[in-house]
């Protein structure tokens, strides 16, 4: 990568972090405390994670504040938002489906199966219906 491109994409980040006037990182000033990293105490192959630890175990938050503020954000941005996605359209499918006759229990219960198919689909069903018939035969001897 060249100089050029990474001060770019530090500017890009400046820009995008930015509300009106002001902003949360300086694009130069991450730049800078970059390539002073980069210099020895941080390697190319390390992974965000590490490079926080670093940080944080040496007390360098204060001396490279920008760097430190932009490996927060980007360990909590979720790495996909597939999964939230892939939740609301189930879950308005399963709504269209039983829209009135669901109460919210089952709502969620339906929602979970429909969301983790995969796992859903390695159930047992067969066993899993003996379960429920034996536990409701055994209630109605009680009653």
């Amino acid at each position: 990568m060249s100089k050029e491109y990474v001060l770019k994409k530090c500017m890009n980040l400046q820009a995008k972090l930015s509300n009106g006037t002001e902003s949360d990182i300086d694009g130069a000033e991450l730049y800078d405390e970059i390539c002073i990293l980069l210099q020895g105490m941080l390697t190319p192959d390390m992974n965000s994670s590490a490079m926080l630890n670093y940080l944080l175990n040496n007390n360098l938050q204060q001396v490279f504040p920008n760097f430190y503020i932009s490996l927060q954000i980007l360990l909590t941005l979720p790495v996909t938002v597939a999964s939230g996605e892939r939740s609301f359209s189930k879950l308005k499918l399963i709504k269209n489906y039983l829209r009135s006759t669901m109460s919210q229990e089952r709502l969620t219960n339906l929602a979970t199966i429909s969301i983790e198919h995969e796992i859903a689909s390695k159930l047992e069903t067969s066993k899993l219906i003996k379960q429920f018939v034996e536990i409701k035969t055994r209630r109605a001897r009680f009653i």
